[in-house]
């Protein structure tokens, strides 16, 4: 039997942004809708502008999580490894976001009508950060956002729940978090390209991981969605938690 494939086993700076934004962002399917519909709920707490830093871990080059957080925060740090992603992230940012995000932002600013205006000036709070989740100073931020990220990089659950105790330990103790997981999605292919590193994970699995680092912790599930590619995926998970009132360290 084959090592599993970790993180660092994969070229993430040839990452395919083209293909993937064009199978799964150049319009809005169901499950996206479904996590922007939980994802504004979860920020709608929160006042606007009342949130001084905020961490996208591990943004991509998905942009409605940034938008999303753009109403409660002031500032909204995009953390990304991979050279590929934080071109086209830079671009969106100089040059205005691309009209397929469009739709994306007018639910986003449906649901909640404290964001900006226009999806540009939302993004005017974003920070692109490149960098690894080592890169991360402990308890720096006041929110954090995760999106289809540690069980999309490597094969190694024990590497999922590392990446995960890092992203809990990034906010301060009684910070929040959301976050969304493909749910027992194997190794997977963008278009014609390599196979990519991934973990199934379910929500006992995520429950092993969070439990002990947070309080509040709720899960929730989008069904699976028939419009994108086969992934090999059962559906999606939704996380929102704080991360637990200690000063004490997180496994990183």
């Amino acid at each position: 039997m084959r090592a599993p494939r970790r993180n660092r086993d994969a070229d993430w700076n040839a990452w395919p942004v083209a293909d993937y934004l064009a199978e799964n962002y150049r319009r809005l399917h169901p499950c996206d809708i479904g996590v922007i519909h939980h994802h504004s709920a979860f920020y709608r707490r929160f006042a606007p502008a009342s949130l001084a830093r905020t961490l996208e871990f591990g943004a991509g080059p998905n942009l409605y999580p940034l938008m999303l957080a753009a109403a409660a925060s002031r500032r909204i740090d995009a953390l990304e490894p991979s050279r590929a992603s934080v071109r086209y992230l830079r671009g969106q940012l100089d040059r205005g976001p691309d009209e397929s995000w469009q739709p994306f932002y007018t639910l986003c600013r449906t649901l909640d009508p404290a964001l900006p205006a226009t999806a540009a000036e939302a993004l005017t709070r974003v920070r692109i950060v490149p960098g690894v989740a080592d890169d991360l100073a402990p308890g720096s931020y006041d929110l954090a956002s995760m999106n289809f990220v540690a069980e999309s990089v490597t094969e190694d659950f024990v590497e999922v729940a590392a990446l995960c105790g890092v992203f809990v330990g990034s906010v301060r103790p009684g910070g929040h978090l959301v976050a969304a997981f493909m749910e027992r999605m194997p190794s997977y292919r963008i278009g014609s390209g390599p196979r990519w590193p991934a973990c199934p994970v379910d929500e006992g699995a995520l429950r092993s991981v969070f439990e002990p680092l947070t309080d509040d912790l709720r899960i929730t599930r989008v069904s699976k969605d028939r419009t994108l590619p086969e992934y090999g995926d059962t559906g999606v998970l939704l996380l929102t938690a704080r991360r637990a009132g200690t000063a004490a360290e997180f496994p990183r």
